[in-house]
């Protein structure tokens, strides 16, 4: 039997990790010391290769933080994707991803320290995946990823540009012998019980969600195979992968069944919608009634009645809140050793991602200012009258706003057809040069193709001819264009009863537009490392000497985008941007003291890099600069027990060539004009300053569904942004208490000069409250006064800015309890403490801090606390393992409702002013079935928990269907089986 004293050791180390907080990540970094006993001029030592560094040594460890994740964690998740399992773990926040409809690009992002994804520097196998703008996670094939590295903290002196927030390296399995093929299905079922949100729906005569459903399959199959060659000098290894999601459409869930606002009183739900309804929207703009503002019945009549929010259209139920997607990835990965001193290596990897996002109809949309001939025949007397009054038969044109969605009989949802198609080619050279002295070469070159076929929206152009309906001498309605020969295609359409425009009439007016981009990046490295140790340099107090590190690299990245003529006439433009870069760097480890009383080990670790850029465009636009990187970094151990690290890291994130040279655009965002309605809830005086002209004042037209206008693109003159980041940690690894780890580090960044956009709603909220001219000169209103359409928009263009500042401490511990003939218990917990979420739009304007926030400026939740806590009991049957896996995040207050002046809505929100803390349970085990196949299984969110309903009003990035599906789970619980057979 086990002494007291060991039992004692053993419950007391359970007891710290759950006062603690919980992972389900190992940390990587807890090397022993190095071996001093041996003579490094005898024999070569072997070397590994660590994610933070290019110093390649045994035993080396960096001293940033390092969290892995390993391949039995992505298994027990249930996860087909890479960026699935990097968005439950405390330091991320979700970005992009398949839950996002309206607006996706079809990509999946990583974010991490919520300081955006264009911040994190991602790698496969210790190289840049993509071009910088081009980056998606759906091209790392998540089977035959080995280990997931994340380092926190700016790592620009080992790897240049973007590594601010840090650096996610994905190592990939590389020598396989055998063959490996790995299947999973997965399907989410819920339960809708909310009767709250039934009742609410039924109340407005639409359709509830089904009660029970299943769907959102996913399928994953992957095959590897892989063999040595040639007397086991080298190594071939291929792959394939197939992965498949069907969608979910909104009306399958109780909170997504309609397009959920805040009532009038701001302390409930109603259901919202948009005012682009199917039966038909009219304002009038000019003639004798300017100001009447009627809609179609519902009857199907045409008869016009004066519009209200009873005409409002719930669009949600076809919008999808997980999109279609199909992927099929392959490559090849080799290397062959020349001789003792040289081997080549090589790598090719492909992937073609084709996804689908859905959202309602489209519509002649209300805004744009469409003519309407009094004497159209498609209109009956009582609407001519309402519209033209005494000029009701004549030929006189009114300006008119038509709201009419196109949801009849006949309705065509609007898709967005995205395609990615991505190649990855690199080769290399590495060896030792003589003894202690080793280099590595390599080409990399990468090739991103991008199509978007945006399909079944309406040409607005093509909308307007076809309102100008005539009745020519034959007696038949036609269009004015096809008298006058300017367009003989058109088709009339009958705006004026619901479901009253014919499919010719769809056909001629709905488009598709296509926009398509190439992206290239080519890299050339080359670098040295001297071991001076194996020299006999070396400080007298430590067993081994300093390894440098001397290399170079150029990078020079294309961005071309074209745009058809619909593409270009909705907005988009043409671009094309060059950016070249040449660097140089070094990285030194000197280790100072080693195995001395006191000092178990003492060292310092430094780097510095020099980048020098240039930029060009098509357009005569030419820029460059330099940049300057360093790090410091020191660790010491009393003994083995105790580590104590640091690290400072000076950090740029040159401009990519989307933020320099992208064309501008418009685009939606989730928001409000205060300054319209009949009864604005800003003032004359207030609004004036955005440009809201006495006459306009309480006749201007909301926007519709909560959706206002802005304008987006880029900016060539743009400076990289500078970083500093610091980290402090501790890991207690002790003797007394064996299988049991504990870390601890604190982590501050400040990003200055942060290029990134001014939130809209900020821009506004700033106008209003400030009057402060560089927000107010910000608005472009159109000549009704709206903030929506093609000439109503607030400008929000990529600029540099102030600065941003996030700092917190992540808490890692890992414990093994033996349970003799039953196995044992295995404890791994990761959580993360926000300190602070710090924003300085413009340099001396002021700060907000989105710390245990969310909502229209903040965006998605900021909880000061998360944590992740997985328990797994591995018998000692079959290889049998079962996990459970607690997922927590804290409660978030909402931003607008705060006293911050860069934070303050105009209308306090009762209604979201606070979501309460979640906590998600997930099981999964796996057991082997034979000697060759193993078989897991597993349902996540086991409680079928439903994600916390958000109102549009409040609604912000990457939000969709009425919650934040990246942050909280949206389907409700999925039951996943998988099968890995290896030969």
């Amino acid at each position: 039997m086990k002494s007291d004293a060991a039992i004692g050791r053993r419950a007391l180390a359970v007891c710290l990790l759950l006062t603690t907080t919980p992972p389900f990540l190992s940390y990587a970094d807890e090397a022993d010391d190095a071996n001093g006993d041996s003579t490094q001029k005898e024999k070569k030592m072997e070397t590994v290769t660590v994610t933070g560094t290019r110093i390649q040594r045994a035993e080396f460890a960096t001293n940033s933080p390092i969290s892995t994740v390993d391949e039995k964690d992505i298994k027990f998740q249930g996860a087909t994707t890479v960026e699935g399992v990097l968005n439950k773990m405390p330091q991320f926040t979700p970005d992009a991803n398949e839950n996002v409809s309206n607006g996706a690009d079809g990509t999946a992002q990583i974010n991490l320290r919520n300081l955006g994804s264009n911040r994190v520097l991602t790698l496969v196998n210790g190289q840049r995946i993509l071009p910088t703008m081009a980056m998606d996670m759906n091209f790392i094939p998540s089977a035959l990823v080995k280990r997931i590295d994340v380092v926190t903290g700016g790592a620009s002196a080992v790897y240049g540009s973007d590594a601010i927030s840090g650096v996610v390296n994905f190592i990939l399995q590389d020598d396989l012998n055998g063959i490996v093929f790995d299947t999973q299905a997965s399907t989410y079922q819920h339960n809708n019980n909310d009767d709250g949100l039934r009742d609410l729906v039924s109340s407005y005569g639409y359709e509830t969600a089904p009660s029970s459903v299943t769907d959102g399959e996913k399928y994953d199959f992957n095959l590897a195979a892989g063999t040595d060659f040639a007397d086991d000098k080298g190594n071939i290894t291929f792959y394939a992968g197939y992965r498949r999601t069907e969608p979910v459409v909104q009306s399958e869930r109780d909170y997504s069944a309609c397009s959920i606002s805040a009532n009038s009183t701001l302390n409930g739900y109603a259901c919202g919608g948009s005012g682009n309804n199917p039966w038909g929207r009219f304002t009038v703009l000019s003639g004798p009634n300017t100001g009447g503002s009627y809609n179609n019945t519902k009857d199907g009549q045409k008869v016009w009645d004066q519009y209200s929010d009873d005409y409002l259209y719930n669009f949600s139920p076809l919008n999808y809140i997980q999109r279609m997607d199909r992927r099929y990835t392959a490559g090849m990965m080799t290397h062959y050793n020349v001789s003792d001193t040289t081997q080549v290596y090589g790598s090719f990897m492909f992937m073609d991602d084709h996804s689908f996002s859905q959202v309602a109809p489209s519509a002649l949309w209300f805004g744009s200012d469409f003519a309407i001939n009094c004497d159209n025949p498609l209109m009956s007397d009582q609407q001519r009258s309402a519209l033209c009054g005494s000029a009701a038969g004549t030929s006189e044109v009114i300006d008119t706003y038509v709201g009419y969605r196109l949801d009849g009989t006949n309705a065509r949802p609007r898709r967005d057809d995205l395609r990615h198609t991505d190649y990855r080619f690199n080769f290399g050279l590495k060896g030792d040069i003589t003894d202690g002295i080793s280099y590595d070469v390599s080409y990399l070159r990468t090739v991103a193709l991008y199509q978007e076929r945006y399909m079944n929206d309406v040409d607005q152009f093509k909308a307007a001819n076809a309102l100008l309906a005539v009745t020519d001498d034959a007696g038949n309605v036609v269009c004015q264009s096809v008298v006058s020969g300017t367009d003989s295609d058109c088709v009339p359409i009958d705006v004026f009863a619901y479901s009253g425009i014919s499919d010719a009439g769809l056909d001629y007016i709905l488009t598709t537009s296509s926009t398509d981009s190439t992206q290239t990046l080519d890299v050339l490295s080359g670098f040295s490392q001297i071991d001076l140790d194996y020299y006999g340099i070396k400080l007298p107090w430590a067993d081994m000497g300093p390894a440098l590190v001397i290399g170079g690299e150029h990078r020079r990245e294309v961005y071309e985008f074209n745009a058809d003529a619909i593409a270009k006439a909705n907005g988009s433009d043409d671009a094309y941007g060059e950016i070249k870069v040449s660097e140089g760097y070094t990285e030194l480890d000197l280790p100072i003291i080693e195995n001395a009383p006191g000092a178990k080990y003492l060292g310092v670790t430094g780097g510095y890099r020099y980048s020098k850029y240039d930029n060009n465009d098509d357009q005569g636009n030419d820029t460059s600069y330099s940049a300057n990187t360093y790090k410091v970094e020191l660790t010491y151990s009393p003994n083995d027990d105790l580590r104590l690290r640091g690290s400072y890291n000076h950090a740029i994130r040159a401009p990519n060539v989307n933020e320099l040279f992208s064309s501008q655009g418009l685009s939606n965002y989730s928001g409000s004009d205060p300054c319209a309605g009949s009864n604005p809830s800003a003032t004359f005086e207030d609004c004036a300053r955005t440009g809201v002209t006495e006459a306009q004042y309480g006749h201007i037209v909301e926007c519709p569904a909560d959706q206002c206008v802005y304008q987006f693109g880029g900016n060539p003159y743009l400076k990289p942004e500078q970083a500093d980041t610091y980290t402090y940690g501790i890991v207690l690894t002790p003797t007394a208490i064996p299988d049991l780890s504990v870390s601890l580090d604190y982590y501050t960044i400040k990003v200055k000069d942060y290029i990134g956009t001014i939130d809209p709603t900020l821009i506004i909220n700033q106008c209003l409250s400030t009057g402060n001219s560089y927000y107010c000169d910000l608005f472009h209103r159109s000549g009704a006064g709206s903030l929506f359409g093609t000439e109503g928009y607030v400008v929000s263009t990529t600029l540099n800015t102030g600065y941003l500042q996030t700092s917190g401490i992540d808490i890692n511990a890992a414990y093994q309890y033996e349970l003799g003939k039953w196995g044992a218990l295995n404890f791994q917990l990761v959580g993360t403490w926000l300190k602070e979420m710090v924003t300085e739009p413009q340099p001396g304007l002021g700060t907000y801090d989105c710390k245990g926030l969310f909502g229209p400026t903040c965006g998605q939740p900021a909880p000061t606390w998360r944590h992740n806590a997985r328990m797994t009991w591995a018998t000692p049957w079959y290889d049998a393992q079962v996990s459970l896996l607690w997922r927590y995040l804290g409660s978030v207050d909402l931003s607008s409702n705060t006293d911050n002046e860069f934070l303050a809505g105009s209308d306090h929100y009762y209604v979201n002013d606070h979501i309460g803390a979640y906590n998600y349970f997930d099981l999964s085990g796996s057991m082997t079935l034979t000697d060759n196949i193993q078989l897991r299984a597993g349902i996540n969110n086991l409680l079928d928990k439903d994600p916390p309903v958000i109102v549009s009003n409040v609604l912000s990035s990457f939000g969709n269907g009425n919650t934040f599906p990246g942050s909280y789970d949206p389907l409700g619980r999925q039951l996943f089986i998988g099968l890995t057979a290896k030969f």
